[in-house]
């Protein structure tokens, strides 16, 4: 398929900059996969969606303060982006300034009143291509990065955001992520016990979010594309809530497109499915279209793109996405590319906000 299929104009206003207030203001738009059918509603009005007995699983990944600024020795400025703990001293990250090679050396602000024990630094260790860096510091970050580390946000959000557990989900609950699970961003503890009183079943997996979240794609073919691998695991007991839920009747109601790559790796494993899932959806493996899941922990690698065939996942809540990217692709695998393009035309058109702190999108 060709990366022009996922691209569209969005007016720079509906992109938005601050979160809806409260959290289930936002507006949400319903979509029928069966009939075609778009629907405008509010987000507190989702419970009428959902029926006792289906099972809602969210990422509880939470966001962390892994954006660092510094300078080099030459008094440049550097900027530091965690991704993933390779262990205790050396981080994946990705890198913004000049000349940051293997061997510069880095000196990471810190605010006069952090009482740090000890001045932090870290060391470019390796390049590992475009502004993907290897680097070592000096001593363990992760006690002090509620000191000197910044939550970070999107570079399409301008406006400074005062208070920052805006920016986590209800469900955060394990530290790990570079961005937010931003379809959670809709849900409030009143609304997650209403669905608690109507019987709907809750649970949880984690996906910590990397590099993929900020790397668009740029090969023409979009099967070219190498996405990046995020660490993602579901435990044994909530892969049996699932299954007693589905069996059941329930349906799989997904939070977002973390939790929908998280539980379409558990059914592939549970398929027998085994090393990388990167061809999946190119080469459709000769499976069952509904499979069970099983627990898995592993650092995913599920491409998700258009004739990929769905076997966990019934229905899934998420936000608006950028244009060519992997979460624009995953879900036109859903709903199909057709009826995803004129929803994304409607939603200009009737002027939703887009993108993290956007409205939802609920596809049935």
């Amino acid at each position: 398929m060709n990366l022009q299929q996922f691209d569209y104009q969005l007016p720079p206003e509906l992109i938005a900059q601050t979160p809806a207030e409260p959290r289930d203001a936002s507006r949400l738009m319903v979509i029928r996969r069966q009939t075609g059918e778009i629907s405008h509603h509010t987000f507190s009005d989702v419970l009428d969606f959902f029926d006792p007995g289906d099972i809602l699983i969210a990422n509880d990944s939470r966001v962390i303060p892994a954006r660092l600024f510094g300078r080099k020795s030459t008094g440049g400025k550097a900027e530091i982006l965690l991704l993933k703990p390779i262990n205790a001293l050396r981080w994946e990250a990705l890198v913004g300034g000049k000349r940051l090679i293997p061997g510069t050396l880095v000196n990471i602000d810190s605010p006069s009143i952090s009482h740090l024990p000890s001045p932090i630094s870290l060391t470019i260790e390796a390049d590992l291509g475009e502004a993907r860096r290897l680097i070592q510091f000096n001593r363990p970050i992760e006690p002090d990065l509620e000191a000197v580390g910044h939550v970070p946000l999107p570079p399409y959000i301008q406006t400074p955001l005062t208070d920052s557990e805006r920016y986590q989900t209800v469900f955060n609950r394990i530290d790990g992520s570079a961005a937010a699970p931003t379809a959670g961003l809709h849900f409030t503890p009143d609304l997650l016990l209403a669905l608690r009183d109507k019987g709907v079943l809750l649970d949880y997996v984690t996906l910590h979010i990397g590099l993929d979240t900020f790397k668009p794609v740029t090969t023409e073919q979009i099967e070219r594309h190498a996405i990046h691998r995020e660490v993602a695991r579901l435990t044994a007991d909530t892969a049996r809530r699932i299954n007693q839920a589905k069996l059941a009747g329930g349906r799989l109601i997904a939070v977002g497109t973390t939790s929908v790559r998280t539980l379409e790796t558990a059914a592939l494993r549970s398929a027998g499915v085994s090393g990388s899932l990167q061809e999946v959806s190119r080469l459709q493996p000769n499976l069952c279209p509904w499979q069970p899941v099983v627990a898995v922990e592993e650092e995913t690698d599920l491409y998700i793109y258009p004739g990929y065939t769905f076997r966990a996942v019934d229905v899934m809540l998420t936000n608006f996405h950028l244009p060519k990217s992997t979460l624009l692709m995953l879900v036109s695998a859903f709903a199909g590319l057709d009826l995803v393009r004129r929803a994304y035309e409607t939603a200009i058109a009737e002027r939703y906000r887009f993108y993290s702190f956007g409205d939802a999108m609920l596809i049935l």
